[in-house]
Parts: C-alpha cells; sequence; structure tokens
C-alpha cells in the first residue's frame, strides 16, 4: 500500500512537471524532443504560442478548441455552420484546426463567399476532421477519410508534420475528452 502511494505521488508529480513542459511554455528543445513526437504530448513550434486554459483534457472538441485564442475564427465558422453538436457529439475525433493565420491567408473574398454559404462552409469544415483518434505516430504516411467524405494525407517525422502537402502542423497532439487537435496554418480545400 505505502508502495503504491510512493508510486503515485511520484506519478502525479511527475505530471504536474511535465504538462507546462509538453505545453511548449518553458521547454527547450532537446535532442528526445526532435527525434520523435511522445503520442501523448503536444509537439511542434507553435504550440508555446498557443495560450491555453491549464487543462483541455475534460472539455469536448469545440470547448477545448475556444479555449485556444489562436483558433477563435475556426470556432466562430464551426458555430456558423452549426457543427458544435456533430462534433462533441462524436466519441473519438480528429480535427486538424486551421488558426486564425490560416484564415487570412484567405483572401477576404473567398472568406466572405464562403462565410455566407453555409452547405459550403460545412463541406469546407467537415473535411478537417477525420472520425477517428489519429495518434503522431500515424502522422508519417497516413490517408484518412474526412467527415465530408473525402480523402486526406499526412506525411513528415519527429515533430515536422505536413497535411495534404500544404498545411503545417505547428501544435499538435491536444487532447480534449472526445477529440485529438493538430493545429494547422493552412485552410484545407476539398475536392471539388
Amino acid at each position: 500500500m505505502r508502495f503504491t502511494r510512493m508510486r503515485t505521488a511520484r506519478a502525479t508529480a511527475a505530471a504536474v512537471v511535465a504538462v507546462p513542459l509538453a505545453l511548449g511554455g518553458l521547454a527547450s528543445h532537446s535532442h528526445a524532443q526532435d527525434a520523435s513526437p511522445s503520442p501523448s504530448g503536444t509537439f511542434g513550434p507553435g504550440c508555446s504560442a498557443l495560450s491555453q486554459k491549464a487543462d483541455t483534457a475534460k472539455d469536448k472538441a469545440v470547448e477545448a478548441a475556444a479555449a485556444y485564442p489562436q483558433l477563435s475564427q475556426l470556432v466562430s465558422a464551426v458555430v456558423r455552420a452549426g457543427l458544435s453538436g456533430t462534433l462533441d457529439g462524436k466519441p473519438d475525433v480528429t480535427v486538424f484546426a486551421p488558426n486564425n493565420e490560416a484564415f487570412q491567408n484567405v483572401t477576404a473574398s473567398q472568406l466572405s463567399s464562403l462565410l455566407s454559404d453555409q452547405g459550403q462552409l460545412e463541406k469546407v469544415l467537415t473535411y478537417h476532421v477525420v472520425d477517428q483518434q489519429i495518434t503522431p505516430n500515424e502522422l508519417s504516411k497516413g490517408s484518412f477519410t474526412t467527415l465530408e467524405g473525402g480523402k486526406l494525407t499526412t506525411s513528415g517525422s519527429g515533430t515536422d508534420f505536413k497535411v495534404n502537402d500544404k498545411a503545417n502542423i505547428v501544435c499538435g497532439n491536444i487532447k480534449a475528452a472526445n477529440a485529438t487537435i493538430y493545429v494547422i496554418d493552412a485552410v484545407l480545400q476539398p475536392s471539388s
């Protein structure tokens, strides 16, 4: 019993130290971090730029994304498209979440057109969601069917991954209660 308490106390202490490091706020690059991402920790050069609340692991997908100011435009688009219930209602999804910078790289006329056409907005947003949990180990040469019905691919290694050879994963493996979130720097477009 005493051994179990000590082991639990050590594991808890390790977790308390590991969480800030995993979030990038205090982390420095180490050789271990560059070699391969841990399936249980966040990775990527943009993680330190994402300020967030303490723990999104208990939040559903949309609430977890809303905790990150850099995902505010995505969250607004999801709400506008009426997809909150869809995303929060699925048991295990992966969201390739375009950050605000990604939306700023879409022309004003394209963005206005997209936001005014709910059907097209839903199609684009559901193209960013896969109805399964994707671990960092599956990103090196992945091909996944999206909720929209199209295919997206992932490639890369270590902590350097791309989606559809276009979008960089700037912060990956963020946990939510029903989702894994990979923040990307481009808005993906499904095939016509």
